[in-house]
């Protein structure tokens, strides 16, 4: 996984803003609209907290020690919502959308199994605390 190559695709895909939180949510409420009824009806906090999180972590992708414990506060707070590991390759699934929406003709294998890699590590250390308890 090339760390820095997420960071500069991140930070062209983040250009677009709330766009992409909202394209996001889109695609997975289509894939999976029994989803729809986890978040709240007005979804503008929830597109900044997106962006605010993956902002985060693609930050912080190359140091494991410190993303670590961020995620598995994520996680368990996920959890606390009612997300269940299965919830992950769906949200994992639009994620790549969006990111291949957003980075267009510059999409490519390789840059694909980057995010791929990268979103495997956080799902796993996310669904692995989602059964802790919430501090």
């Amino acid at each position: 996984m090339d760390a820095q190559r997420l960071k500069e695709n991140f930070a062209m895909v983040d250009a677009n803003g709330i766009e992409v939180a909202e394209y996001f949510y889109a695609d997975l409420f289509g894939r999976e609209p029994q989803l729809r009824p986890m978040f709240p009806a007005a979804m503008t906090k929830q597109h900044e907290k997106l962006l605010g999180a993956l902002s985060h972590i693609v930050s912080m992708v190359d140091d494991a020690p410190g993303l670590v414990p961020f995620l598995r506060d994520l996680g368990r707070r996920h959890g606390a919502f009612g997300v269940v590991r299965e919830h992950y390759p769906q949200v994992g699934a639009s994620l790549m959308t969006t990111l291949a929406y957003f980075t267009g003709q510059d999409w490519d294998e390789d840059l694909e199994r980057d995010w791929q890699t990268a979103y495997a590590q956080v799902a796993r250390v996310m669904s692995d605390a989602a059964t802790e308890p919430v501090f």
